[in-house]
C-alpha cells in the first residue's frame, strides 16, 4: 500500500488576518503550510499553525532559498497592502509590493515548477458600481492605486497562464468581516479600519464613538450597504478554490460575497443587540467616492466551486467578532 504524501503549501501573508485564519483551515485539512510574511502588518503568534519564515517578497535570495528546500504544490498570495486612502498618497508603495513583489513571486515559481496560484483580490478592481450587484463581467474602471494594482496582477495571471501554462484563481472580496468562530484569531489591524471591528471597539469601551460618513444615500435608511463576508467562508472558498486547481481545474476569477447587503445602520443595531451595550454615533459628512451601494454577485463561486457560506447571518459574524474583542481587545 503506498503512503500518502502531505502536500505542502507556501501562504505568502500568513500572519495577517485573512491569512492567518487561511493558514489555520489548510493545517486542519491535513496541508503542510510554510508562511512567509515580513510582520509589517501581521502577528508572528497568528500564523502559529504553520512554519513562519520572515521575509519579504521583495528579496530574491528568501525567496529562492524557500522555494529550493520546499517542494510547493501551491501557493497562495494575502500579501498585499490594502489602504485605498494610504494607496492614493502613496501609489509607488503599493505598485512596488502589490505587483513587483508578486511577480518575483511569480517568476521564482516559474523557475520551480510551481504551477497553481490562489490570488487575493479585490471589489476595488470595478470602481464605482453601475449595478447593485456586481458580477464578474462588471466594467473594471478601478478608482485608486489599491484597486488598480489588484487589477494589474489578474491581468498579469491571465498572461501568465496563456504563456507558462501557471493555473490560478483570483478571489475578488467585498468586505471581510468576522472571527474565528473557536475564538483564537481575529482582526488585528494597527491602526483599525474596518466598520465591525470599530464599532466593538466603541462597544467595549476601546474608542469613544463610531463615526458614520453620511446618512443621507438613497438606500434603506440613508447608510452605506455592504456585503460582509465571514472571514472563514472566506477561507473555505480560498480552500476549495485550492482543491480545483490541485484537481487539474483551470483558472477562474471570481466575486466572494455573501450576495446580501447591510447598511452602517444594521451593523450598528446588530451589535447592539449581540453585545447588549449603547455604542455613541457620530454622524460626519459622506467621503468621496462611498457608493451607496456595493454588494456581490457571487452566484459563478458558488456553481463552479460549490461554494456555499455558513456564517450568512450578521449577527454570527458580530458575535464572533465581539468574542474576539472581549478576548484580546484589552491586552493590544
Amino acid at each position: 500500500m503506498t503512503k500518502s504524501v502531505t502536500k505542502k503549501l507556501l501562504v505568502v501573508g500568513g500572519a495577517g488576518y485573512i491569512g492567518s485564519h487561511m493558514v489555520k483551515l489548510l493545517a486542519q485539512a491535513g496541508y503542510a503550510v510554510v508562511v512567509l510574511d515580513n510582520l509589517c502588518t501581521g502577528f508572528a503568534d497568528a500564523a502559529r499553525f504553520g512554519t513562519l519564515v520572515i521575509g519579504d517578497l521583495a528579496d530574491p535570495v528568501v525567496l529562492e532559498r524557500l522555494f529550493a528546500e520546499h517542494d510547493f504544490a501551491a501557493v497562495l498570495h494575502f500579501a498585499a497592502l490594502s489602504q485605498v486612502g494610504e494607496s492614493m498618497q502613496a501609489p509607488d508603495r503599493y505598485y512596488r509590493n502589490n505587483v513587483a513583489n508578486t511577480l518575483n513571486l511569480l517568476d521564482t515559481m516559474r523557475q520551480h515548477q510551481v504551477q497553481h496560484f490562489i490570488f487575493s483580490s479585490t471589489a476595488a478592481i470595478f470602481g464605482e458600481p453601475e449595478s447593485d450587484k456586481l458580477t464578474e463581467d462588471h466594467p473594471q474602471r478601478p478608482i485608486n492605486p489599491y484597486g488598480r494594482s489588484k487589477r494589474m496582477v489578474e491581468e498579469i495571471l491571465a498572461d501568465y497562464g496563456k504563456s507558462f501554462g501557471l493555473r490560478s484563481v483570483a478571489l475578488r472580496y467585498f468586505n471581510a468581516a468576522g472571527a474565528d468562530p473557536a475564538g483564537e484569531l481575529g482582526e488585528r489591524h494597527d491602526p483599525e479600519s474596518h466598520l465591525i471591528p470599530l464599532i466593538l471597539q466603541a462597544a467595549s469601551g476601546r474608542r469613544g464613538h463610531i463615526a458614520v460618513f453620511g446618512n443621507d444615500y438613497a438606500t434603506r435608511d440613508g447608510t452605506c450597504i455592504r456585503d460582509y463576508i465571514h472571514v472563514w467562508d472566506l477561507c473555505q472558498a480560498h480552500l476549495l478554490a485550492l482543491q480545483h486547481l490541485l484537481n487539474g481545474g483551470q483558472s477562474l476569477a471570481l466575486n466572494l460575497g455573501n450576495g446580501q447587503g447591510f447598511s452602517v445602520q444594521e451593523v450598528i443595531d446588530g451589535a447592539r443587540r449581540v453585545t447588549g451595550r449603547d455604542i455613541a454615533v457620530r454622524h460626519e459628512p459622506r467621503r468621496a467616492g462611498d457608493p451607496a451601494i456595493l454588494v456581490a454577485d457571487s452566484t459563478q463561486a458558488r456553481a463552479r466551486l460549490g461554494w456555499q457560506p455558513e456564517y450568512a447571518e450578521l449577527d454570527v459574524i458580530l458575535q464572533h467578532a465581539w468574542a474576539w474583542e472581549q478576548k484580546k481587545g484589552s491586552r493590544w
